[in-house]
Formats: structure tokens, sequence, C-alpha cells
């Protein structure tokens, strides 16, 4: 059985979109929550130049994919720094020891 190119990435970014998803939703760890959104982030990006590719327009697609990228960074970062300052506050990077913040 032959599988042809976009069957391929649809599984792939349906695989991608689940194990990310699967993963944001049973991780407590702040550092793992954030290699979910990426994991998350990635599936999404495939899927513009899917898209791109599929209707033809693949510049569009890509330079979604890239701003995608570019935002994906930003997101980290700030996400990262934020697990830092936590662990240093804290010394826990675990997200029910955030409740502590509500008071």
């Amino acid at each position: 059985m032959s599988m042809n190119v976009p069957s391929v990435f649809l599984i792939v970014v349906i695989g991608l979109l689940g194990v990310g998803l699967y993963a944001l939703l049973t991780v407590r760890n702040l550092i793992k929550v954030v290699v979910a959104l990426q994991i998350l982030v990635k599936g999404a990006m495939l899927a513009f130049v899917l898209v791109g590719r599929l209707t033809g327009q693949v510049n569009l697609g890509q330079s979604l994919a890239l701003t995608v990228i570019v935002a994906d960074t930003i997101v980290a970062v700030v996400g990262l720094t934020l697990a830092v300052q936590v662990r240093r506050k804290f010394g826990s990077l675990d997200i029910k020891d955030l409740t502590t913040l509500k008071r």
C-alpha cells in the first residue's frame, strides 16, 4: 500500500497535536508544559505548510510557518524564564505549588 505525501503529513500533524495535547493535560512540571506547547505548535506549523501546499499557495504556508516559529520562540523563552524564576522563589517547578500565588 502506497501513501501519498499529504496523507503522511496529515498523520504527522495529527500525531504531533495529539502528543502535545496529551502531554499538556498530564504534566505538572513547568518546563514539561513549555515542551508540550512546543510540540503542539510544531504540529500547527506543519499544518500551515500542508494547507499551503494543498491550496497551491506554498509561499503563504511557509511564511505563516516562519511567523509561528518566531512567535513560538518568544513564548518558549518567556516560559522558561518564568520557570527559572518560579524555581528560585518556590524551590519547585510543580504547577500545584503555584496555588500560593492567590493569596
